[in-house]
């Protein structure tokens, strides 16, 4: 009996069995820490920096907030139901998936979500590397950014074996400090450049591209990293106290804390463009250029404590993706083969050579989910699923459709995939394919046309088969 507790006490923790009122300890204040902290690392400064080039200093901050706030106000409502069922996305999107439907798309996407940990880890080194020439010792780039890279992510994965307490105390204290430094660069950035000359910064355009498709190319870049958070987003609110709390503490860190973030390295880019001639998304580099060595030391704190926490933020969540679709494995051997394929990716480096095709690629599996989801929770599901299906009880298999996958919710998805690659945008080339683009940009066709795809599913002879559950409902 004590062996059985010991393991539903993991469990909830871990993400199998549905959290209880009583069990769940986050606060509004404690998710929104922990979750800013996760949304903070120095990819916003990659991602500010690539928005930067092609955008005026105006243009930039609209693309950026705009889009930002908008669908992370549409991709966290399903926070409501992770709070209310005390389950994460991936358990509710059984009845959307299927079973081995959520163990496929939930394996991939988190192998595609570790991508941005690769980022975060090469970031950390190469400012760690130009911190440390700032103070007189050279380090060999080829020797010491893998070095210090996998450095980042085994310091990231402690973390994450510590689970959700350790992550909530280390973010409390980090991202107050992180958030105050934030302020600060900003100010220093406006304080050595001119306001008027980082608005005078004219974006880089190609021959034959219109503004307008340079404004919705940026706002692809833009909605993708909105789109990077979905999938992990809807597993912390689980640990929420309450459904405002999870909600507001969800959306306000990554709708408005994110994309300041974003903004500063932004901010940071073109100051250093205005000062050097040179578009740059290193912290530690720009710092360095525009305010002084001194502040190298300012840098250090951004870049070490954001990087290394959202590694460990980063690692728990997506082994708690994966374990929603095999519940099986042991959380900790997740994280542990999480650590070793994010420091391969690391090592590698391809990750960031390939950045803007890499995190639109990602996006275009995640926005089908996001607007089937949303179509499922509010019209078609309408905010009711059998937990007693959900976790495959036995006489309980409404979502085992044929042998486990849901081929409504997976058609939807590919089809959505396909049709944005072939006929809107393809983020490999780069190539705008219709006017649609220009509207919805690619990632954001995804989540319509894979929601619209849904919906219609519901209103024909599919319906009965989607909606297996609601016999499952009557007999509860």
């Amino acid at each position: 009996m004590n062996g059985n507790a010991d393991y539903i006490k993991q469990e909830t923790v871990t993400g199998v069995v549905p959290m209880l009122k009583r069990d769940r300890k986050y606060s509004f204040l404690d998710l929104f820490l922990s979750t800013s902290g996760f949304a903070i690392a120095t990819w916003c400064y990659t991602q500010g920096a690539y928005v930067a080039q092609f955008l005026s200093f105006k243009q930039m901050l609209i693309n950026i907030f705009c889009f930002n706030i908008v669908w992370i106000t549409i991709e966290c409502v399903p926070v409501l139901f992770a709070v209310r069922y005390g389950i994460d996305l991936w358990i509710w999107l059984r009845s959307v998936l299927g079973q081995k439907g959520v163990a496929a798309i939930a394996t991939i996407i988190s192998l595609a979500n570790f991508g941005w940990y690769a980022v975060a880890a090469n970031l950390f080194s190469s400012s760690m590397i130009n911190l440390a020439g700032n103070f007189g010792v050279a380090l060999n780039p080829a020797i010491w950014n893998p070095v210090l890279g996998t450095v980042c992510v085994v310091l990231g994965t402690l973390i994450a074996l510590g689970g959700p307490e350790v992550i909530k105390w280390t973010n409390r204290f980090l991202v107050t400090a992180l958030l105050i430094v934030g302020t600060v660069v900003v100010v220093l950035c406006f304080t050595a450049v001119p306001i008027s000359e980082i608005m005078a910064v004219k974006p880089i355009t190609d021959n034959g591209i219109s503004p307008l498709a340079n404004f919705m190319l940026s706002a692809e870049g833009n909605v993708a990293f909105a789109f990077s958070w979905s999938t992990q987003a809807l597993v912390m609110p689980r640990l929420a106290k309450s459904e405002r709390s999870g909600y507001w503490g969800t959306s306000l860190a990554y709708g408005v804390i994110a994309p300041f973030f974003v903004a500063a390295g932004g901010v940071m880019a073109l100051a250093m463009f205005v000062r050097t001639g040179i578009y740059e998304s290193d912290p530690t580099a720009m710092l360095s250029t525009l305010c002084g060595a001194g502040f190298a030391l300012l840098s250090l704190l951004l870049v070490a404590f954001a990087n290394v926490g959202t590694q460990g933020t980063g690692s728990y969540v997506n082994c708690m993706i994966v374990k929603s679709g095999l519940p099986k494995v042991s959380y900790k051997l997740l994280v542990i083969i999480a650590m070793i394929y994010v420091s391969a990716l690391t090592i590698w480096g391809g990750v960031n050579d390939h950045f803007g095709a890499f995190i639109s690629l990602a996006a275009y599996l995640q926005g089908p989910i996001i607007g089937m989801t949303f179509v499922d929770y509010l019209f078609v599901r309408k905010r009711k699923i059998s937990l007693k299906s959900a976790y495959f009880m036995k006489g309980h298999d409404a979502y085992q459709y044929n042998n486990g996958i849901n081929w409504v919710g997976i058609g939807c998805l590919v089809i959505s995939f396909a049709v944005a690659m072939l006929f809107v945008y393809n983020p490999m080339t780069g190539e705008i394919k219709s006017n649609i683009f220009l509207i919805t940009t690619g990632s954001g066709f995804t989540a319509i046309f894979g929601a619209v795809l849904y919906y219609i599913a519901s209103l024909t002879p599919l319906r009965k088969y989607m909606l297996r559950d609601r016999e499952d409902l009557e007999i509860v």
